[in-house]
Protein backbone atom coordinates (compact mmCIF):
# COMPACT_ATOMS: atom_id res chain seq x y z
CA UNK A 1 0.00 0.00 0.00
CA UNK A 2 1.22 3.10 -0.89
CA UNK A 3 2.29 5.80 1.77
CA UNK A 4 0.48 8.82 -0.31
CA UNK A 5 -1.49 9.16 -3.47
CA UNK A 6 -0.06 12.60 -5.11
CA UNK A 7 -3.26 14.13 -6.16
CA UNK A 8 -3.47 16.77 -3.99
CA UNK A 9 -0.33 18.77 -3.25
CA UNK A 10 -1.10 18.46 0.96
CA UNK A 11 0.23 15.93 2.10
CA UNK A 12 -1.82 14.85 5.08
CA UNK A 13 -4.63 14.63 2.03
CA UNK A 14 -2.66 12.42 0.25
CA UNK A 15 -2.25 10.23 2.95
CA UNK A 16 -5.56 10.05 3.93
CA UNK A 17 -6.34 9.07 0.05
CA UNK A 18 -3.50 6.18 0.55
CA UNK A 19 -4.88 4.81 4.17
CA UNK A 20 -8.52 5.43 3.74
CA UNK A 21 -10.66 3.44 1.26
CA UNK A 22 -13.41 5.50 1.71
CA UNK A 23 -11.54 9.08 1.59
CA UNK A 24 -10.54 7.61 -2.39
CA UNK A 25 -14.04 6.74 -3.10
CA UNK A 26 -15.30 10.08 -2.03
CA UNK A 27 -12.63 11.21 -4.13
CA UNK A 28 -13.54 10.14 -6.85
CA UNK A 29 -16.91 10.74 -6.46
CA UNK A 30 -16.26 14.67 -6.36
CA UNK A 31 -14.15 14.15 -9.47
CA UNK A 32 -16.44 16.48 -11.46
CA UNK A 33 -16.27 19.19 -12.75
CA UNK A 34 -12.99 20.49 -10.61
CA UNK A 35 -9.65 19.83 -10.62
CA UNK A 36 -8.02 17.10 -9.59
CA UNK A 37 -6.50 18.30 -6.75
CA UNK A 38 -9.55 20.16 -5.51
CA UNK A 39 -11.76 16.75 -5.99
CA UNK A 40 -9.16 14.92 -3.80
CA UNK A 41 -8.61 17.09 -0.94
CA UNK A 42 -12.21 17.20 -0.41
CA UNK A 43 -12.19 13.80 1.96
CA UNK A 44 -9.38 15.75 4.29
CA UNK A 45 -12.25 18.93 4.26
CA UNK A 46 -15.05 16.59 4.89
CA UNK A 47 -12.92 14.69 7.85
CA UNK A 48 -12.03 17.75 9.66
CA UNK A 49 -15.41 19.21 9.41
CA UNK A 50 -17.36 16.59 10.79
CA UNK A 51 -14.75 14.83 12.68
CA UNK A 52 -14.17 11.27 10.83
CA UNK A 53 -15.00 9.66 7.28
CA UNK A 54 -16.77 7.24 8.55
CA UNK A 55 -19.31 5.72 6.23
CA UNK A 56 -22.36 4.90 8.96
CA UNK A 57 -22.12 8.52 10.43
CA UNK A 58 -22.06 10.63 6.53
CA UNK A 59 -24.96 7.67 5.35
CA UNK A 60 -26.55 8.97 8.62
CA UNK A 61 -26.09 12.98 8.96
CA UNK A 62 -29.22 15.18 8.12
CA UNK A 63 -28.84 16.12 4.37
CA UNK A 64 -29.16 20.21 5.51
CA UNK A 65 -25.96 19.42 8.06
CA UNK A 66 -23.54 17.74 5.18
CA UNK A 67 -24.67 20.42 3.04
CA UNK A 68 -23.57 22.73 5.37
CA UNK A 69 -20.29 21.26 5.83
CA UNK A 70 -19.93 21.47 1.81
CA UNK A 71 -21.02 24.69 1.49
CA UNK A 72 -18.29 25.92 4.58
CA UNK A 73 -15.70 27.85 3.17
CA UNK A 74 -13.68 27.28 1.59
CA UNK A 75 -15.90 24.74 -0.06
CA UNK A 76 -15.60 21.49 -0.63
CA UNK A 77 -16.36 21.30 -4.03
CA UNK A 78 -18.60 24.00 -6.65
CA UNK A 79 -21.58 22.29 -6.33
CA UNK A 80 -22.09 21.43 -2.40
CA UNK A 81 -25.72 20.82 -2.62
CA UNK A 82 -25.53 17.99 -5.46
CA UNK A 83 -21.96 16.47 -4.32
CA UNK A 84 -23.09 16.30 -0.38
CA UNK A 85 -26.11 14.44 -1.74
CA UNK A 86 -23.73 12.32 -4.18
CA UNK A 87 -21.32 11.38 -0.97
CA UNK A 88 -24.16 10.88 1.19
CA UNK A 89 -25.51 8.23 -1.36
CA UNK A 90 -21.83 6.88 -1.62
CA UNK A 91 -21.82 6.22 2.28
CA UNK A 92 -25.10 4.72 1.86
CA UNK A 93 -24.23 2.43 -0.55
CA UNK A 94 -20.81 1.46 1.14
CA UNK A 95 -22.99 0.57 4.72
CA UNK A 96 -25.47 -1.50 2.68
CA UNK A 97 -23.73 -3.44 0.58
CA UNK A 98 -19.55 -3.28 2.38
CA UNK A 99 -21.11 -3.38 5.75
CA UNK A 100 -19.59 0.18 5.99
CA UNK A 101 -15.77 -0.88 4.95
CA UNK A 102 -15.33 0.88 1.59
CA UNK A 103 -12.23 -1.87 0.94
CA UNK A 104 -14.45 -4.45 0.59
CA UNK A 105 -15.68 -3.01 -3.10
CA UNK A 106 -12.44 -4.28 -3.99
CA UNK A 107 -10.90 -6.41 -1.97
CA UNK A 108 -14.25 -9.10 -2.04
CA UNK A 109 -14.27 -8.86 -5.96
CA UNK A 110 -14.03 -11.79 -7.71
CA UNK A 111 -12.25 -10.46 -10.93
CA UNK A 112 -12.03 -7.58 -13.42
CA UNK A 113 -15.61 -8.47 -14.32
CA UNK A 114 -17.35 -8.26 -11.08
CA UNK A 115 -15.31 -5.36 -9.48
CA UNK A 116 -15.92 -3.47 -12.62
CA UNK A 117 -19.64 -4.00 -11.90
CA UNK A 118 -19.46 -3.07 -8.24
CA UNK A 119 -17.78 0.30 -8.93
CA UNK A 120 -20.08 0.94 -11.97
CA UNK A 121 -23.27 0.58 -9.13
CA UNK A 122 -21.81 3.33 -7.22
CA UNK A 123 -23.52 6.81 -7.41
CA UNK A 124 -21.86 9.05 -9.95
CA UNK A 125 -19.32 6.24 -11.42
CA UNK A 126 -19.45 5.99 -15.12
CA UNK A 127 -17.26 4.52 -17.58
CA UNK A 128 -14.35 7.12 -16.91
CA UNK A 129 -14.47 6.62 -13.35
CA UNK A 130 -13.98 2.54 -13.38
CA UNK A 131 -11.43 3.15 -15.37
CA UNK A 132 -9.15 5.56 -13.28
CA UNK A 133 -10.32 4.05 -9.87
CA UNK A 134 -9.44 0.72 -11.20
CA UNK A 135 -6.20 1.84 -12.64
CA UNK A 136 -4.91 3.43 -8.95
CA UNK A 137 -6.55 -0.23 -7.46
CA UNK A 138 -4.11 -2.00 -9.88
CA UNK A 139 -0.64 0.38 -10.07
CA UNK A 140 -1.17 1.81 -6.65
CA UNK A 141 -2.29 -0.82 -4.54
CA UNK A 142 -1.90 -4.08 -6.70
CA UNK A 143 -5.21 -4.82 -6.83
CA UNK A 144 -5.36 -8.46 -8.65
CA UNK A 145 -9.06 -7.84 -9.75
CA UNK A 146 -8.48 -4.05 -10.80
CA UNK A 147 -5.79 -5.22 -13.67
CA UNK A 148 -8.33 -5.66 -16.24
CA UNK A 149 -9.94 -2.83 -15.74
CA UNK A 150 -6.62 -0.26 -16.16
CA UNK A 151 -7.27 1.21 -19.79
CA UNK A 152 -4.02 2.20 -22.24
CA UNK A 153 -4.20 5.62 -21.75
CA UNK A 154 -2.95 7.61 -18.67
CA UNK A 155 -5.08 7.99 -15.68
CA UNK A 156 -4.57 9.40 -11.78
CA UNK A 157 -3.24 5.30 -11.68
CA UNK A 158 0.10 6.94 -13.10
CA UNK A 159 0.39 9.56 -10.95
CA UNK A 160 3.18 8.93 -8.48
CA UNK A 161 4.61 12.25 -7.62
CA UNK A 162 3.44 16.11 -7.51
CA UNK A 163 5.60 15.86 -11.52
CA UNK A 164 3.53 13.57 -12.37
CA UNK A 165 0.32 15.05 -11.50
CA UNK A 166 1.24 18.18 -13.44
CA UNK A 167 2.30 16.08 -16.33
CA UNK A 168 -1.16 14.44 -15.81
CA UNK A 169 -3.08 17.54 -16.00
CA UNK A 170 -1.22 19.15 -18.38
CA UNK A 171 -1.86 15.84 -20.95
CA UNK A 172 -5.68 15.61 -19.82
CA UNK A 173 -6.33 19.70 -20.27
CA UNK A 174 -4.17 19.02 -24.25
CA UNK A 175 -6.87 16.44 -24.91
CA UNK A 176 -9.27 18.56 -23.89
CA UNK A 177 -8.75 21.25 -26.09
CA UNK A 178 -8.11 18.53 -29.23
CA UNK A 179 -11.67 17.23 -28.67
CA UNK A 180 -13.30 20.94 -28.40
CA UNK A 181 -11.44 21.85 -31.63
CA UNK A 182 -12.23 18.77 -33.08
CA UNK A 183 -16.16 19.44 -32.82
CA UNK A 184 -15.68 22.98 -33.61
Amino acid sequence: MPEALHFTGNDEADRLLASDPLALLIGFALDQQVTVPTAFIGPLKIKQRVGSLDAEELAGMQPDRLEAVFREKPAVHRFPGAMATRVQELARTVVSEYGGDASRLWSEASDSDDLRRRIEALPGFGEMKVKALGSVLAKRFGVAAAQGLVPGHPTLGDVDSAQALEDYQAEKRAYKAAQRAAKG
